[in-house]
């Protein structure tokens, strides 16, 4: 079962998602409503998921999502948020977000978005994701400081990152190439040890510079 970790600075709200989650077949671990609360709880709760609304009283969501992800680098970050304004959008994923939702989705989208996030999917609300494939490719339009021996992949994690930076999800990128998720999952995190990446924002962008987002 999904664990789940809920974090909301408005009770309401914050009770009516982990019940929403919990009647969805998630096990909700932590439901908490300050970010500082949530970086400390998090090591110990070891969610799979924790869906972040980015206003919190105490600290910024940048901040919370860098310090989730230092206190567990395990979990994957679903922000739920009432904005969808492209630089909060933006932000978030470059801090390490894994998707990025409004709070306008529906109950099954929402549900549907944190199961993909914990498999590893990049979810976000229709059509902010082309605006972050818009941004990997600003972005790789500064090269990042070339290494004295490139890494080498083998041609099957070649292919796989080329999808990637082409805006496939991993379970696209399995049905493309005929393989199970766990396998897909395998290849992308053996490419960011091999590159010594951190996240999914870094590793398109790598692909990009390397011209593999090229159809």
């Amino acid at each position: 079962m999904t664990r789940v970790m809920v974090v909301d600075d408005h009770p309401m709200w914050r009770e009516g998602v982990a019940r929403e989650l919990t009647d969805g077949g998630y096990q909700v671990v932590a439901a908490v409503g300050e970010g500082t609360q949530a970086v400390r709880v998090a090591a110990a709760a070891r969610p799979d998921v924790v869906v972040l609304d980015l206003q919190l009283p105490d600290l910024s969501g940048v901040e919370v999502i860098r310090g989730l992800l230092e206190a567990y680098p395990p979990v994957r970050i679903l922000v739920l948020s009432a904005s969808g304004e492209q630089q909060d959008v933006l932000d978030a994923v470059k801090a390490g977000a894994t998707g990025y939702l409004v709070k306008s989705a529906a109950r099954a989208e929402f549900l549907d978005a944190v199961r993909r996030t914990a498999a590893g999917d990049a979810v976000f609300t229709p059509g902010l994701a082309g605006l972050v494939l818009g941004e990997y490719r600003r972005l790789a339009a500064t090269p990042a400081p070339a290494t004295a021996q490139p890494p080498r992949l083998t041609d099957r994690e070649t292919e796989v990152l080329r999808l990637v930076a082409q805006g496939l999800s991993y379970k696209q990128i399995a049905e493309r190439l005929t393989l199970s998720h766990r396998t897909v999952q395998n290849h992308v995190q053996n490419t960011l040890q091999k590159l010594q990446l951190h996240n999914r924002v870094e590793l398109v962008r790598y692909a990009i510079e390397q011209g593999l987002d090229e159809t």
